[in-house]
């Protein structure tokens, strides 16, 4: 139910974009007839395109053209992301430009109606210079989108983050957890990107691999083999995994099975003990903030994940959603290792990734608990990233005066 309402929401933003997008590029053209019905029949179709896509995977079908329907339809609704956004900046700055001329008429003492200096402006030279700025926004949200896909599907950057812990213990000093988040593999994220990024991680050397969840969109029988490589990542003291959102949408309980089988150490609001020389770590995981509306028993609970855990010099937990946060400071929790804002994607999908988050991306401190959120590993939707890079993060504790970050 929660989904549903999520999707008519979004779908009547994503529809009003569309709209004010064609009203103001294609009535301009004065398109003669049948040319004109058929640009709006066009940007109809287009706006229908990426849920004809979403229809085909959620009820699992498969045929020939599946792939081509998924590029196409996440690859349009980027485009026209990018033109909505453009013509809404290039008609709001056009709106400050009249009033800041009225306001200038008023303080002069022009009558209200008087002509402007210069005379009216011609028509016609009006109309066609709309027409070429038109032309022009499309050509930049075309470039701008191009430029988006190189962002989405290029090797994700290495982050190296240094966490303060007050009184970090000598034998932790340096510990290191890998973090890999947001992979998305279904619709355009397949098994070559996957096995790139588990190659990238080996590399890092992680004491820990913490995978923050969504992994997948779509079911375990569809994507076994994508996700397949995962069971290579190394970790000296173990790889853990948590659900994101997106694991509830595909069908949770299996893809914790599938997690197991790959060789994660499943953390549905629990935590486990980690020892290194004389230090000792408590490493907790939660489900995602959603997941008791799909799952009741699996409601999320930080203070529930780390109950009956023994004394510790650090207390870690992985939660998706940085909005866990509020809960897992008043747990105890030293740091907080997130995921699930894509670090915003690309503008303006980024003002929607700030929605009852409390930070979409970096290292932040709330209260006594740092919190880390990666900008993910793969992307989510058009496979588009503009100023945020996907990542993969090398997290390392150290003693509290020693803080710096990327």
């Amino acid at each position: 139910m929660l989904f549903v309402l999520w999707f008519i929401i979004a779908f009547s933003i994503v529809s009003a974009g569309y709209g004010y997008a064609g009203w103001r590029l294609i009535t301009p053209a004065h398109l003669p007839a049948p040319w004109n019905l058929i640009a709006w029949i066009v940007l109809a179709l287009l706006l229908l395109l990426p849920v004809l896509a979403m229809s085909v995977q959620f009820n699992r079908l498969d045929f020939p053209l599946k792939k081509g329907l998924e590029w196409g339809a996440y690859i349009s609704l980027g485009f026209f992301s990018m033109v909505i956004t453009l013509v809404v900046m290039r008609d709001f700055a056009w709106l400050l430009v009249i009033g800041a001329q009225k306001l200038i008429a008023l303080l002069s003492g022009m009558a209200e109606g008087a002509p402007h200096a210069g005379g009216a402006a011609d028509p016609h030279r009006r109309e066609l210079l709309v027409q070429w700025m038109n032309l022009g926004l499309i050509a930049a949200a075309g470039g701008l989108t191009t430029y988006g896909i190189y962002g989405a599907r290029r090797r994700p950057a290495i982050i190296e983050v240094s966490v303060p812990v007050r009184d970090l213990p000598g034998s932790l000093q340096g510990f290191r957890i890998v973090q890999i988040t947001d992979i998305h593999a279904g619709l355009t994220v397949a098994r070559p990107f996957v096995e790139t990024v588990v190659e990238m991680a080996n590399a890092q050397m992680g004491d820990i691999v913490a995978f923050t969840g969504d992994l997948v969109d779509g079911t375990v029988d569809q994507l076994r083999e994508h996700v397949a490589p995962m069971r290579n990542l190394q970790g000296r003291y173990g790889r853990y995994f948590i659900t994101g959102n997106h694991e509830y949408y595909s069908g949770a309980l299996p893809w914790v099975e599938e997690a197991k089988r790959l060789g994660f150490d499943v953390l549905l609001n629990e935590h486990r003990v980690i020892r290194q020389g004389g230090g000792t770590i408590v490493l907790a995981g939660v489900t995602d903030t959603s997941a008791g509306g799909f799952i009741p028993a699996h409601r999320s609970d930080p203070h529930k994940a780390i109950a009956g855990a023994p004394k510790a010099d650090v207390k870690i937990l992985l939660a998706h959603q940085p909005r866990s946060l509020y809960e897992s400071s008043k747990a105890g929790f030293d740091v907080q290792i997130s995921g699930h804002t894509h670090g915003g994607q690309f503008f303006p999908w980024n003002l929607l990734a700030t929605i009852g988050q409390p930070c979409i991306k970096g290292l932040h401190k709330f209260a006594d608990t740092w919190i880390y959120v990666s900008k993910g590993t793969g992307y989510w939707g058009p496979p588009v990233r503009l100023g945020a890079r996907s990542e993969i993060t090398v997290i390392t504790l150290v003693r509290e005066a020693g803080v710096t970050h990327a």
